[in-house]
């Protein structure tokens, strides 16, 4: 059985040095946002013994982005440091396989966030956006169990057509092989990028729509907020929730660029524009964590408590 032991001892280039320490930075960095996201929810629920459906998404999303940098973490370091492991089957599929699930539950459950508040707060008179209005909260739960189940299928797939790459790979031992090997090739990376681009797509247009049907909805209930003498106090909140997804549409869309990106340089190893693009979408799970916390009064007041504490006990220091 193929070990990854007794093996030459790992040297270290200054670019597989910083790249071991920018992707530890930010994922460890993304772990304890997303940690302390999970940790407040389910002190919650244990207080209250009740979960509201923005507290279901959160939840679930923390976790998912908890899990997702923890194996893009141990991925790129054991990538950097023993990359002959990454040679025995079947490491290098389970990997891809579970990185794969991890991140289209990412997207889908930011989507599901996004098309959430977007029926929550928008104003529309049609009887469709009625009927969601009415049953958002109970299809919150089916709409996690459909985004874990796309991305189940997703792992399968990508899981299945890694597999079948290493094992054409493996079995091309003679020189009359290659030619059918490298268009075996192409194909399931064209079928693997198609199923990957067509999920990355979808998503950014769920979001996308529900952004652009938001801030339309504001839009108007802000016109018409004009015209009257008093103020509406729920102006200003409708405004924070605008800013809030607004913002989130911005990073979403430059982490699908770089989604769009990584699958045309996936095959050029050790590219530095490639590890450019890793770094910036590695850090959408960061900077939008850190969005939904400071949008969150509950979350946003204790972080804000925590940090008071820490701040404390280094100044009695």
């Amino acid at each position: 059985m193929e070990t990854c032991y007794s093996q030459p001892k790992f040297n270290a280039t200054s670019y597989d040095t910083m790249a071991t320490i920018i992707v530890t930075l930010q994922a460890f960095a993304g772990m304890w946002i997303n940690a302390f996201i999970v940790c407040v929810l389910c002190i919650t629920w244990v207080k209250k013994k009740s979960f509201n459906s923005n507290e279901k998404i959160l939840l679930f999303l923390g976790c998912s982005r908890f899990w997702y940098l923890c194996i893009t973490w141990v991925y790129t370091i054991f990538s950097i440091i023993y990359p002959w492991c990454f040679y025995v089957h079947p490491i290098p599929q389970i990997f891809v396989a579970i990185q794969s699930f991890l991140n289209c539950s990412n997207l889908w459950v930011s989507a599901c966030l996004c098309v959430f508040y977007c029926i929550k707060i928008a104003n529309f008179r049609h009887n469709f956006f009625i009927y969601l209005k009415v049953r958002i909260d109970r299809m919150v739960p089916w709409l996690l169990l459909a985004s874990v189940l796309l991305s189940l299928i997703i792992c399968i797939l990508v899981f299945d057509l890694t597999n079948e790459v290493r094992g054409n790979i493996l079995n091309s031992t003679t020189p009359g092989n290659f030619w059918e090997l490298s268009v075996k090739t192409d194909d399931h990376l064209f079928a693997t990028f198609f199923i990957s681009g067509f999920g990355f797509a979808t998503a950014f247009l769920t979001v996308i729509c529900s952004a652009l049907l938001l801030l339309f909805s504001l839009w108007r209930h802000k016109r018409k907020m004009q015209t009257k003498s008093a103020k509406n106090l729920s102006v200003d909140a409708h405004m924070k929730a605008m800013k809030s997804i607004l913002s989130f549409s911005f990073i979403y869309s430059i982490n699908f660029m770089c989604l769009v990106l990584t699958l045309i340089y996936s095959t050029k190893k050790e590219n530095p524009v490639l590890f450019l693009i890793l770094v910036f979408q590695y850090v959408f799970p960061v900077v939008h964590s850190l969005t939904l916390i400071f949008s969150n009064p509950k979350l946003e007041k204790t972080l804000l408590k925590i940090l008071s504490c820490v701040k404390c006990k280094v100044c009695m220091r």
